[in-house]
């Protein structure tokens, strides 16, 4: 039994393309949960209403994570007017943890969230980091990324344009 178990995992692994996008349909509505801005104010999802949002859950000591938040900060810069790219750490540390980081790190182009229960990976049953999930304006989830994603690419933008363009799925 062990045996068939590891073999479906393994089956199921193939199947999952690390950095692609994967489309839920239809759309669905977001759980509700809260965390906070990095200066410890409250926050939920349903802030970022009105505007298609990335949602991208992340860790200090994720290497996968720390590569891909170049092309984050550069697609926010590219679509500030029209997409949110909000970075949610999974850091249990928190903000004694994170802002330091970020500061050294110079993430200045990110808005960043602080989630150190992982509350937001819990909700939507988050495998690994890094994990982005996308919700379109009226804040249901269209769509997620599981691992790393050159999110500035040809490739990923094509994908948002729809969600741009305020096309639903």
């Amino acid at each position: 039994m062990l045996l068939l178990a590891l073999s479906a995992a393994a089956a199921d692994a193939e199947k999952l393309k690390l950095g692609e996008f994967i489309p839920v349909s239809p759309p669905q509505p977001t759980p509700q949960v809260a965390f906070t801005d990095a200066e410890g104010r409250p926050a939920s999802l349903a802030d970022f209403a009105g505007k298609p949002t990335l949602v991208n859950l992340w860790a200090t000591w994720c290497q996968p994570c720390l590569k891909e938040m170049p092309s984050l900060e550069r697609l926010q810069a590219k679509l500030a007017d029209r997409l949110t790219v909000a970075a949610v750490s999974q850091d249990r540390a928190g903000g004694k943890l994170v802002n330091p980081f970020v500061a050294e790190h110079k993430l200045q182009g990110l808005k960043i969230y602080l989630d150190p229960k992982g509350q937001v990976a819990h909700a939507f049953e988050v495998r690994g980091l890094p994990t982005s999930i996308v919700l379109d304006r009226t804040g249901r989830l269209i769509g997620k990324v599981e691992g790393p994603a050159e999110w500035d690419s040809d490739k990923m933008m094509a994908v948002l344009a729809p969600l741009l363009a305020g096309e639903t799925r």
